[in-house]
Formats: C-alpha cells, sequence, structure tokens
C-alpha cells in the first residue's frame, strides 16, 4: 500500500511539473503586455508627427538637400531618438521626451562642438515650440535658442531654429529646414 501511496505521488508531482512547465512556456510565447503610461496618457504622442524617415531640405526658394534625419521611438514610446546626418557630412543625435511631471517635453541635442538643452510644448497650433539655450564648446558660450516645428497638412514638417543675439537684442534664424519623408 505504501507503494502505491509512493507511486501516485510521484506521478501527481510529475504532471504537476509538466503542467507548470506548459504553463511558462504559453506565458513565455505570448506574455501578456499592459500599455505602459507613454503608450496610453495625454501629451506622450504630442510629436509623433515627427517620427519617421526624412530628406532635409532648406526651406526657401532653392529647396537645397540639407541631409537625413531618422526619428524612432523607443521604450514603449516613453523616448524619440533623433539621428542627423548633413550632407557635409556631420551628424548629430537627440533625445527627446514629456515628462508627466514638469508637464513639458524636453529635448538634449549633441553634436560636434555643440549641445542644445531646451523643452517646451505644443502651442495652440499644433507646432511644438521648446525654449533653451545653446552651448558652444569651443568658445565656451551660451546663447538663447528656440526650436519650432510645425506640422504642414502634406505631411511634411517645417523646423525652425532660433538663436538669441544679445548685441542686436533680437533672435535671427539659425536652421530653418523642410522635413519631407522618404
Amino acid at each position: 500500500m505504501i507503494r502505491l501511496n509512493i507511486y501516485t505521488v510521484t506521478v501527481v508531482l510529475a504532471l504537476c511539473c509538466a503542467m507548470s512547465s506548459t504553463a511558462q512556456e504559453q506565458a513565455a510565447e505570448s506574455p501578456v503586455q499592459d500599455k505602459s503610461i507613454c503608450e496610453t496618457a495625454r501629451h506622450f504622442s504630442d510629436f509623433d508627427f515627427w517620427v519617421g524617415e526624412w530628406n532635409v531640405y532648406s526651406n526657401d526658394g532653392k529647396k537645397t538637400f540639407q541631409g537625413t534625419n531618422s526619428i524612432t521611438r523607443h521604450h514603449k514610446n516613453c523616448l524619440l531618438m533623433e539621428n542627423w546626418t548633413s550632407a557635409q557630412g556631420g551628424d548629430g543625435s537627440s533625445m527627446n521626451y514629456y515628462d508627466p511631471v514638469e508637464d513639458q517635453w524636453r529635448q538634449l541635442w549633441v553634436a560636434g562642438g555643440y549641445s542644445i538643452d531646451y523643452s517646451g510644448g505644443l502651442d495652440d497650433g499644433g507646432s511644438m515650440v521648446m525654449n533653451g539655450k545653446i552651448n558652444y564648446y569651443k568658445n565656451g558660450q551660451s546663447f538663447k535658442f528656440r526650436g519650432t516645428w510645425t506640422p504642414g497638412e502634406d505631411g511634411n514638417v517645417r523646423q525652425l531654429f532660433e538663436q538669441f543675439d544679445p548685441k542686436k537684442e533680437k533672435w535671427a534664424v539659425w536652421f530653418d529646414g523642410l522635413y519631407v519623408r522618404r
């Protein structure tokens, strides 16, 4: 009788282990993933109009090719990464994210020799507007800086950067580009 009970217990344990292993394999194959706050909460998609693969041209009558830009989502829509390559061979990258605690978008751009750090959000017209500063590494200077990204009805995006000139006490265009989807 004892032998039968040990046999029964062994079979039951073996079946339990097999069922547990099968359940774990099924969970690994089809995990239930809750959407992150960045995929569901307000404002995290405000800058989605800029996501994509782009050819960038001067925003003037000449439409001179300026370079390419790739804007991609990461970490369940919590981060937008920018990777820029200019027609002249320069490059740079930025990290863009919405901070719900501060209730603003933030961008940190880094390229060879300078960085831009600014924050902001959508204006009433649907443009992303950020204000902050640009730091030039070589001469140690820093200036007020602002960026405006405006989505067009045709799917293009205008990117306007301006730097404040303290001597003239006015804003000057630093870059004015037209993003066209590749």
